[in-house]
């Protein structure tokens, strides 16, 4: 019987699923703000580096964004028609095919994940 313990706990080992660690990568921006988009930044949610996304969807529109990072929490900000920007604070990007933009003329902004 004690020599049943390895192979016992190899086999549980192995029907065991691994730890997947989340982080973020490619996905989809829709853009419901009702402006086209002229520029696209992200930056790590807390940082102060924002860095340049190519993908910039005008209104009503989706646009492929090319991205990996290790973290999921993310800032995105985006300049609109007409000077105006907005910015979504803390979008979980783990996970997420697309997000949504929108924002409504008062300025309030969030988004929808699929």
């Amino acid at each position: 019987m004690p020599r049943l313990y390895p192979v016992l706990a190899a086999a549980l080992l192995a029907l065991t699923p691994g730890v997947a660690s989340a982080r973020a990568g490619s996905f989809v921006i829709v853009n419901s703000t009702g402006h086209d988009i002229t520029a696209l930044s992200i930056r790590r949610f807390g940082s102060n580096q924002w860095q340049t996304l190519a993908g910039a969807p005008p209104a009503g529109a989706r646009g492929a964004i090319q991205f990996e990072d290790d973290d999921c929490a993310f800032d995105i900000q985006a300049t609109l028609a007409g000077g105006i920007t907005a910015v979504w604070s803390g979008v979980n990007l783990c996970e997420a095919k697309a997000v949504t933009l929108n924002r409504i003329d008062s300025g309030a902004v969030w988004v929808d994940y699929d």
